[in-house]
């Protein structure tokens, strides 16, 4: 079997049928398409091939997504009419950058690491600046195999081939010979790569080795004694997180979370403290007190705490044990003041009482001494009158 089975490629032949190229040497050049065709294992999940001509325009014959077997491939070719006129490598590399290595076109997703090839057979010197096109589909991933035939330039060969170049430019003296190219790319993509056949059994990563392969698992996933299948890695078990509070495990990976009252900070791995006090994160009616990422209700003074531990009731200030007063206690409010029984009055401390001195009925002897006193006060205004009229006279 001469089909290249193991290294599934989306390879593009890009051919030169300018006017300097004969009509029996462009068969010639089908020729080589029809057998390179016939050393791949061609299929929509192995090899796919596209084909385009070019010349002073860019003809795309096939794209990547039109054929998948052998026999529709090489039918098409065989029906590939030149195009003659310039030499527009540049252009027909820039046009398979734009138009046939994209997903539209059957370019399969960079996370399938399927390799992306381009293949220039050409007889003669660019006329365009092909330098800076083939950078920058090397740089994009494209590897490029230059063919030159007869009167090819060897130096534009270099210019657009990717390194090593001794692996990647090919020259042949004619047509005529271009198909014993054939053998020596079947021997570059089929290198021995086990694990690009499609017919291990790994679960999830094959790794060529030699002429075999070991399996083995993407991150966060284990390979199990059967050195095929792989599990899930528990990564929330001590030492293999570096989460503040909690591990939540998730699929082979992790995340991580806190405890009530704390939030995730920045670095998605430690945790702070919340203010639950702040305005709408409590219910408390009166008083909200923060204590490490909780928080409990208290009460103003004169209020106490409900049942509930959220709402609060006025207290009785002058229920028994409430407050000092000695005798009364008068209630005001949320506060209090002392008063005394009748026969009482309230001491400069305005909490206790003393019994007050109340009046008592006047003694004869008291009585005497006022009518004395009121007796003198008129002998002695009576006097003042007298002497008062005696000047006015004289």
């Amino acid at each position: 079997d001469t089909a290249c089975k193991n290294r599934p490629l989306d390879l593009v032949f890009i051919i030169d049928s300018s006017r300097s190229v004969r009509p029996e040497e462009f068969e010639k050049v089908k020729i080589f398409l029809s057998e390179m065709i016939d050393t791949l294992d061609v299929g929509e999940r192995t090899t796919r091939v596209a084909v385009m001509n070019y010349a002073s325009t860019v003809k795309v014959e096939f794209p990547l997504r039109t054929y998948f077997d052998k026999a529709s491939m090489k039918e098409a070719v065989s029906h590939i009419e030149p195009l003659s006129a310039g030499t527009m490598t540049g252009l027909a590399i820039q046009t398979a950058m734009d138009e046939v290595f994209t997903e539209e076109m059957g370019t399969r997703p960079a996370t399938f690491n399927i390799p992306k090839v381009v293949i220039v057979v050409t007889d003669g010197r660019p006329q365009d600046q092909v330098q800076d096109v083939a950078a920058s589909a090397r740089a994009a991933g494209i590897e490029i195999y230059a063919v030159g035939v007869d009167r090819a330039d060897m130096q534009s060969l270099r210019i657009m081939a990717s390194e090593p170049l001794d692996e990647h430019v090919f020259y042949v003296e004619t047509y005529g010979v271009i198909e014993k190219l054939t053998s020596k790319f079947r021997a570059t993509f089929c290198a021995a790569n086990v694990c690009a056949l499609g017919t291990h059994d790994c679960e999830q990563v094959c790794v060529s080795n030699g002429g075999s392969y070991l399996c083995d698992c993407y991150e966060g996933y284990t390979l199990n004694p059967d050195q095929r299948s792989c599990s899930a890695v528990d990564m929330c078990t001590p030492g293999r997180h570096q989460c503040d509070q909690i591990c939540v495990s998730n699929n082979g990976s992790y995340v991580c979370e806190c405890y009530e009252g704390y939030i995730l900070n920045p670095d998605k791995k430690t945790c702070s403290a919340m203010d639950m006090c702040a305005h709408g994160r409590h219910d408390c009616a009166q008083v909200c007190l923060s204590s490490d990422g909780s928080y409990r209700c208290d009460c103003y003074e004169g209020y106490t705490l409900n049942p509930d531990k959220k709402t609060c009731s006025a207290v009785d200030m002058c229920a028994p044990g409430r407050h000092d007063c000695e005798q009364v206690c008068v209630r005001d409010d949320l506060f209090y003041t002392c008063d005394c029984y009748q026969g009482y009055t309230l001491n400069a401390d305005k909490k206790t009482c003393s019994r007050a001195i109340t009046s008592s009925l006047i003694t004869t002897e008291e009585s005497c001494k006022c009518e004395a006193i009121a007796a003198l006060q008129d002998s002695v205004t009576s006097r003042l009158e007298a002497l008062s009229t005696k000047y006015i006279l004289f």
